[in-house]
């Protein structure tokens, strides 16, 4: 028997935004539904992503400062060349998300921020 990773669950203050913007970016359906939690399925796996309500949720700061609220993780969605990885970038911008000021990757990943203000990376995958 094998251990597998089923779900991501990400905190916030509005549930109902943030699994939009994860259904509609991902085209990921609503698998599960009630007051303070929501599931989206990968429609080819069992994978899933879901929000949890925090009443006290603090967006992190990304990159990390001190002093200010940490980053505990981070999505990394890959996609096969660069020609994809612009045209998932402007896909994840038509839903809800933007560019992280700061950017590393020297053009092989993107990191961008989604309307909770968690941050998430679009990566060429060899």
């Amino acid at each position: 028997m094998g251990l597998k990773l089923k779900t991501v669950i990400l905190e916030c203050s509005h549930i109902h935004q943030l699994s939009s913007f994860y259904s509609d970016f991902l085209g990921w359906p609503i698998v599960f539904k009630e007051e303070n939690f929501i599931r989206l399925q990968s429609p080819e796996s069992d994978m899933g992503i879901a929000v949890q309500y925090a009443e006290d949720y603090v967006a992190p700061v990304w990159p990390s400062e001190s002093e200010k609220q940490q980053m505990m993780v981070h999505l990394d969605f890959g996609v096969k060349d660069k020609k994809e990885l612009a045209e998932w970038v402007d896909r994840a911008i038509k839903s809800g998300a933007k560019h992280a000021e700061m950017q590393y990757g020297d053009g092989e990943w993107i990191t961008m921020i989604d309307p909770a203000g968690h941050p998430f990376c679009i990566v060429v995958w060899d």
